[in-house]
């Protein structure tokens, strides 16, 4: 993948290179004839097609970052995030599905995992298994190490025991990065990172949520009882797991940003299209200035979401701080993508209430944004402490 010179004591570039606008074209055109036409009955039967699933892997989609050796596409953060933005432009349920796989999943394995480890699991990831990420309980939502799950040592590897709540690709996943404590009176300096196959005994996925949005992203329980996983799939170090959830949390925010960047545009381009088409007092809506001051006002909050994660993304593929970036990236793009589906409902009156035109499912799948992976109040914390450090 060629990359894009950074200025000298400056902000990354935003603009594409010529590889990356022609794979982002070619996810464009694949999200709007192959996801586009499935749509409308994956949300209404709340289930992801299993044919599309195998389509995302044969378009190299799971694996993006994955190296070519491994099965992967070898390619960069920033191509992920212009992936998960495309296909979430058409369904953020298929964003999301990517985003995780991609994001957090690969990511934790390419940057935590041992050579055995990327050998064994990282080819599956790139070309069959869906992957989860399994850090939120019950008790722990936004305080996210106040972990129940226990993994007691055993021999040869550790009993995993507990449950997770609100897991993304619950059902669909094979393989699952897990984070329970080996040591509760360490707090989160006991916690540990597994890597758990969906077939280990005693392993199991519990009720799948019915939610607002997102419906054909399946979110799940997972139970654990006395499950066994061997030494070597301990991932990153024991102990050491806040790190490895900390840090790929992080990137994974820019992720959803991306996310909410594509679903806030498929949802003001439809409602450019539609306010076209529709006439009111002898004329199309869109000749109404105040119709287009509302047309400007979006189209500019939602470029300068693009243009934060675009510069997040950027900023973590040359390895340098993006801690509070990403948070920004997360919080306005999550906010922008709720005023943005709200107001697109507006405009097409009536008929945005309605199932008929897409509006209302941008608008639901938009919610989740200001609640996973970080709350805006949790993105406003990290930002502030950062910048009174």
């Amino acid at each position: 993948m060629a990359t894009v010179e950074l200025p000298a004591g400056g902000a990354p570039l935003t603009v594409l290179s010529e590889e990356e606008t022609m794979f982002r074209d070619a996810v464009r055109d694949f999200a709007r004839s192959a996801i586009v036409p499935r749509v409308h009955a994956m949300d209404r039967e709340q289930k992801m097609d299993p044919t599309l699933i195998a389509e995302l892997f044969e378009m190299g989609l799971m694996g993006i970052e994955i190296p070519e050796e491994n099965g992967g596409t070898g390619s960069s953060f920033f191509t992920a995030v212009l992936v998960v933005e495309e296909l979430s432009a058409v369904d953020a349920s298929v964003g999301v599905l990517v985003d995780v796989q991609n994001t957090l999943v690969n990511n934790a394995l390419l940057r935590w995992g041992s050579e055995e480890l990327k050998a064994k699991y990282l080819p599956r990831l790139a070309s069959e298994w869906v992957g989860a990420y399994a850090l939120s309980e019950a008790g722990s939502g936004s305080d996210a190490f106040a972990l129940s799950t226990r993994a007691i040592e055993a021999d040869g590897g550790y009993r995993l025991t507990g449950r997770k709540l609100w897991i993304t690709s619950g059902a669909e996943a094979g393989v699952f990065v897990v984070f329970a404590t080996v040591n509760p009176e360490a707090g989160y300096k006991g916690i540990t990172a597994f890597v758990v196959e969906r077939e280990l005994d005693g392993f199991s996925v519990g009720k799948k949520e019915d939610k607002l949005g997102i419906r054909a992203s399946s979110t799940t329980e997972l139970i654990l009882e006395d499950v066994f996983v061997p030494a070597e799939n301990v991932l990153g170090e024991v102990g050491k797991g806040y790190k490895t959830a900390i840090e790929t949390l992080n990137e994974g925010r820019i992720g959803i940003g991306a996310q909410m960047v594509g679903l806030a545009r498929g949802a003001l381009d439809s409602t450019v299209a539609y306010v076209k088409e529709r006439e009111q007092f002898g004329h199309p809506i869109a000749e109404f200035q105040g119709v287009q001051f509302q047309l400007a006002r979006m189209a500019t909050e939602l470029e300068a979401a693009r243009l934060m994660v675009y510069n997040a993304a950027r900023l973590k593929d040359a390895g340098r701080p993006f801690l509070q970036e990403a948070a920004m990236a997360k919080l306005f793009s999550s906010e922008a993508a709720q005023r943005i589906t709200s107001q697109c409902i507006d405009l097409h009156g009536g008929y945005g209430f309605t199932t008929e035109y897409p509006v209302e499912k941008f608008y639901r799948d938009s919610k989740i944004g200001t609640i996973y992976e970080g709350t805006s109040n949790m993105q406003l914390q990290t930002i502030a402490k950062n910048l009174l450090r």
